[in-house]
């Protein structure tokens, strides 16, 4: 699929599948998550802009790159964006982080937004929106047409897992934001949920029902 980037390392696929089993216990669910993002984080910030610095070592001067922390932004859709968030801050621990936090109305599955919290000057910023399932793909273009009112240097969607119905709508609406996922699963189901995928990823890691 063209704008979508399955990262199908295989510790990342090993550690999905882990993660996938009905009988993961919160604990565990939570930590393959996080270990999950944090591997992902490496192909998601391959281009991140560098600026050449100085640097002494033990023996001389040399030069090398370094990221500018500050002018990334990790946009969590809440709440369960949140275990994907804490894994990608142990890779960028300098990043900024934003909240949206959306419901999805379970009759028309349309996403209601009850929370906004960003950094200033998004304008200035490459923004990094984050949240386990991209499924019907409400809450995603929900949270992409707020933070496009600001204006970023750029945008792109990180997801566990998605599915063909999730990226067609994403796209169809916001075909410049690349996503980035560890699997595209098969459909979604009668009742909006990815299948085979991996349940309530927000029940999940909280341990609630």
């Amino acid at each position: 699929m063209t704008g979508v980037h399955v990262i199908d390392h295989p510790l990342v696929q090993h550690k999905l599948t882990l993660l996938r089993r009905h009988d993961a216990s919160t604990n565990s669910f939570r930590t393959l998550l996080h270990e999950i993002a944090t591997l992902m984080t490496y192909d998601v910030l391959r281009d991140i802009p560098t600026q050449e610095v100085q640097v002494q070592t033990p023996l001389e001067v040399t030069t090398g790159r370094v990221i500018d922390g500050k002018k990334l932004v990790f946009v969590s859709i809440l709440r369960a964006g949140s275990g994907i968030l804490d894994g990608m801050l142990d890779v960028v621990p300098g990043a900024r982080v934003g909240h949206i936090g959306l419901y999805r109305d379970p009759k028309t599955h349309i996403a209601v937004e009850y929370y906004f919290k960003m950094p200033s000057d998004l304008h200035e910023r490459d923004i990094v929106v984050v949240d386990p399932m991209l499924a019907t793909g409400n809450s995603a273009i929900a949270a992409v047409d707020r933070l496009k009112e600001y204006s970023p240097r750029s945008i792109k969607f990180v997801c566990l897992l998605t599915c063909p119905e999730g990226v067609a709508a994403l796209h169809g609406a916001h075909p410049d934001v690349p996503i980035f996922t560890a699997a595209v699963d098969r459909a979604l189901d009668e009742h909006g949920y990815i299948v085979p995928g991996a349940g309530d990823v927000g029940d999940r890691i909280f341990g609630t029902k």
